[in-house]
């Protein structure tokens, strides 16, 4: 539906529920309106500088769209540059001298970039707003307007989005030239995918890993998406399901971004099966073969929702999307429900042993949480012994000991006398070294005698 309108270079934005291929409806127009290296007027642009420019929310976001860009690109040999925090300047700043046509990054570092005068984005013709909505959550928004602001104001704007909240209706009144809306959706109500199958349940946090467990040997179970609330929470469920014998790596922001990379990598290499996930990845993971995603706690609002149910049944495939909800959270499930009219508003009680369980997800009966055997417990150094019994191994008794006064040794029955003398209430002369204390009465701190009068 865009392809018309972006070809023909007229700003416009663009609404459509997640999964449904945007990428291509602003890469492609993007491609064929940018110059590339083997046309006869390249020499005319100034040499190296970026073309268009495409800003993501997140790292794996705009991995993601480059991955598509270079492809889509890749007969007219286009060059496409992934701009992105938490790795090292020097790659990217060496890519930028050595010339590329299209830069997609993440705000931060293209805003740094851009102020260190590495980045020109003087000529660009292009710029796409990608994701803009969760740009807005994330805090960038005013990163974003100092991007716009160093573009030209005869560059072509595209703005792609799930949702619309305000502000971005505001952001393109400002910065887009009467921009043309197209909508997938008659309204957001349906903004998830029909082909993805979804379940509420109602689960206690404790049964939860064994309810996973058993999901994950369901039939016809692919890759899953795990999304939790917390970074602590997918390191846990990660190394839970590592320790039940599944194949599962965390995603999360306490990672390195190579660590990150490595797992997403592996995840579409199908070397791990389950990929757990805060909601950083929601927006990024755009990986073929996820047959399930499953919501470890309740999402925060129907946005957040709609979002990471959308890494499922993309692309006309089907999916299925399970959501666990705690008691506590019945009422914030209750919201989202409503807002997206679903039939989903009293949640079912179920448990890892509840026959609804395997009948929907299509267990085999018997099924348990775990593949491998449990790990056995570690043994400790020193076994505790029983009450009343000593050790077999005789205690180190062999203690030396010296008595020294004003660093001189003392003998036995030098040290025994003065113990004696000092006990009968004597004390010893010693050697003339000791001084004897007299008690004065009265003064700053002193004792005064009973009865006695100050002198």
């Amino acid at each position: 539906m865009t392809l018309s309108v972006a070809l023909m270079g007229t700003d416009l934005i663009g609404q459509a529920r997640t999964g449904t291929g945007k990428t291509l409806a602003f890469g492609i127009p993007v491609i064929q309106r940018s110059v590339a290296p083997g046309d006869a007027d390249y020499a005319e642009l100034p040499a190296g500088k970026p073309q268009a420019l495409i800003v993501a929310p997140t790292r794996e976001l705009a991995l993601q769209v480059s991955g598509d860009l270079e492809l889509a690109g890749s007969d007219r040999g286009m060059r496409v540059l992934t701009i992105y925090g938490g790795v090292g300047y020097e790659p990217q700043i060496e890519a930028l001298e050595r010339g590329v046509d299209i830069v997609v990054g993440t705000p931060g570092r293209l805003l740094d970039l851009a102020n260190r005068k590495v980045l020109d984005l003087s000529h660009v013709h292009a710029l796409v707003l990608d994701e803009a909505d969760e740009m807005l959550d994330l805090g960038f928004l005013p990163d974003v307007e100092k991007l716009l602001a160093k573009t030209p104001e005869t560059r072509q704007t595209m703005l792609f989005s799930a949702t619309m909240p305000a502000a971005i209706v505001s952001l393109a009144r400002i910065h887009m030239r009467h921009p043309m809306n197209i909508r997938a959706e008659s309204s957001y109500e349906n903004a998830t995918v029909p082909a993805t199958a979804q379940f509420i349940y109602l689960a206690h946090d404790l049964d939860k890993p064994e309810i996973i467990g058993r999901i994950l040997q369901a039939e016809d179970v692919g890759k899953v998406v795990i999304f939790t609330r917390t970074k602590r929470q997918a390191q846990r469920v990660a190394d839970d399901l590592e320790e039940r014998g599944f194949k599962a790596s965390p995603l999360h922001g306490d990672m390195a971004q190579v660590a990150r990379e490595k797992a997403l990598t592996r995840f579409r290499e199908d070397k791990i099966q389950v990929l757990v996930a805060t909601d950083v990845a929601a927006r990024g993971i755009d990986v073929a073969g996820v047959s399930h995603v499953i919501n470890y706690t309740c999402p925060e609002d129907d946005k957040t929702y709609v979002h990471r149910i959308g890494r499922t049944g993309r692309a006309g495939a089907s999916g299925i999307a399970i959501t666990l909800v705690d008691w506590a959270d019945v009422h914030r499930w209750k919201m989202i429900n409503k807002a997206l009219d679903l039939p989903f508003n009293e949640p079912l009680e179920t448990y890892s042993t509840s026959e609804h369980l395997f009948h929907d997800q299509g267990i085999p009966a018997g099924t348990k949480g775990r593949i491998a055997p449990p790990r056995p417990p570690e043994k400790k150094d020193r076994e505790p012994r029983e009450s009343g019994q000593r050790s077999s191994q005789p205690r180190n008794r062999n203690r030396s000991r010296q008595r020294t006064r004003n660093g001189q040794p003392v003998d036995g029955a030098a040290a025994s006398s003065t113990e004696a003398g000092s006990s009968d209430g004597q004390r010893s002369e010693g050697s003339g070294n000791r001084r004897r204390r007299r008690r004065r009465s009265g003064g700053s701190g002193g004792a005064k005698p009973s009865g006695g009068s100050e002198s």
